[in-house]
């Protein structure tokens, strides 16, 4: 197997909010606002329904969106994974991502998994929002060798 890198997206939270639940786990929701760019670019928007299992562990990510793509195009898109607590300033994230579309361009992604990489990146400004970035590959299969 092998990796292609297909996209970067950088987003952000406009708005979200949480719930404590029993056992220490927590239930958050976000909206979801960004864009894309590489082989697919275009707006992002959608929204984030992540668990955390404990007040200091990963997020365990839901997050569905539509890259609103900037030739026309709708790409549906879902990620599942692990928003990890650490580093303090960049977080990492790793995770699974899928896209569905009906434009003749991107269909062939309807049968693709993808990977992602990323950071939650800390506020520059002491009242500002984290930003998000995630560079999202596509898994290309090989034959496995004898």
């Amino acid at each position: 197997m092998r990796l292609e890198p297909l996209y970067r997206v950088r987003f952000h939270y406009p708005e979200g909010w949480g719930i404590k639940l029993e056992g220490g786990w927590e239930q958050y929701f976000f909206s979801v606002e960004g864009h894309c760019e590489g082989s697919i670019t275009g707006r992002l928007h959608g929204a984030n329904f992540p668990r955390r299992r404990t007040g200091d562990g990963p997020f365990c990510p839901d997050f569905r969106a539509v890259i609103e793509t900037d030739d026309g195009a709708t790409i549906m898109m879902e990620s599942h994974g692990y928003g990890r607590s650490y580093p303090a300033d960049r977080r990492q994230i790793v995770g699974s991502v899928l896209h569905l579309s009906d434009s003749e361009r991107y269909r062939r992604l309807n049968d693709v998994v993808c990977v992602c990489v990323g950071e939650v990146r800390a506020p520059t400004a002491p009242d500002g929002e984290p930003e998000l970035v995630m560079d999202v590959a596509e898994l290309i299969w090989e034959r496995i060798a004898d």
